[in-house]
């Protein structure tokens, strides 16, 4: 078993509503802190259990203090699953961390330095900013996503979730209905050519084509989630313009603060999510300041 307490943390928009200092504090229902666990140890058949058990109940756990190096990590997240490369299938950024299952989720450039803005991967960055779900756009989709904390900066930079079970549950029932019999287009250049990185050859666009998945998929704990986000492109049997409207109405419903849980980073945090029932994104930081996290993600399989 392990030792699991929901997090209490500054609400989402607390610092937006007038609340003094963002000490307003909510309880998150979908957010579990896990005490007196060493990430860095060999995980075994019976723990690996435990953590989908608390994944299934939660949806996002939070481990603090922990000590990981790049292979420590890998190895916590191939006991939970198959790891995926996602991105890295379309476009062959430098491989700083050296392990292609290993994102280097930073604003470094290939030396370690902090990138110049003009730098490509900066547009990586800004990409994180929009809310998705990790490699949406393939099958099999990801599963869990384990990100690691090794330099934060001084201000900004948090991770936001949010809680896509919760927000169809808040649909009413008629909406929910509609939405079942929908199915959407993932596609893994969407976000990227909307904020402009449009130099992909061909090759580059054929590695992962666009996949299709119903706008609600049942998670395998029994609850209905929605499955939209910044790789949704397109609602099939819908125009362009309703179907991205409908996707944008839908984001804006399931973004509420009511299920949104905003994580302050600290170095040797290590959050995991469930991508098949949260979104998540990055917020804005100060790009002359090093921020180096990495993460390592399994497959649905």
């Amino acid at each position: 078993m392990l030792d699991i307490t929901p997090l209490r943390a500054p609400t989402a928009n607390a610092s937006q509503t007038g609340e003094a200092n963002g000490t307003s504090e909510t309880a998150f229902d979908f957010v579990g802190q896990v005490h007196g666990f060493d990430t860095a140890a060999p995980v075994n058949a019976n723990t690996a259990h435990a953590i989908d058990d608390a994944m299934t109940r939660y949806g996002v756990l939070v481990f603090r203090g922990q000590s990981l190096t790049p292979q420590q990590q890998l190895d916590f997240a191939s006991a939970l699953g198959p790891l995926d490369i996602g991105f890295k299938r379309v476009a062959k950024p430098h491989n700083r961390l050296g392990y292609d299952t290993l994102a280097d989720i930073s604003n470094l450039d290939e030396s370690g330095a902090v990138a110049s803005r003009e730098h490509r991967r900066i547009v990586g960055n800004i990409a994180n900013q929009l809310w998705h779900s990790d490699s949406s756009f393939q099958r099999p989709s990801a599963r869990y996503s384990m990100l690691y904390a090794v330099v934060v900066p001084p201000e900004g930079g948090e991770t936001e979730f949010a809680d896509m079970r919760a927000a169809f549950e808040a649909l009413p029932a008629l909406q929910q209905a509609s939405l079942r019999e929908l199915q959407a287009e993932h596609d893994a250049l969407h976000s990227r050519i909307f904020l402009g990185d449009t130099e992909y050859d061909a090759a580059q666009r054929a590695a992962i084509p666009p996949t299709v998945w119903p706008l609600v998929r049942r998670h395998p704990g029994g609850r209905s989630s929605l499955f939209i986000g910044a790789h949704a492109s397109r609602v099939l049997d819908m125009t362009l313009a309703e179907g991205r409207m409908l996707l944008l109405d839908l984001l804006e419903h399931a973004t509420q603060p009511a299920f949104v849980y905003r994580h302050t980073w600290q170095p040797g945090d290590l959050v995991i999510w469930d991508n098949r029932c949260t979104l998540h994104r990055g917020r804005r930081f100060d790009l002359t300041q090093r921020r180096e996290l990495r993460r390592a993600t399994t497959l649905d399989a």
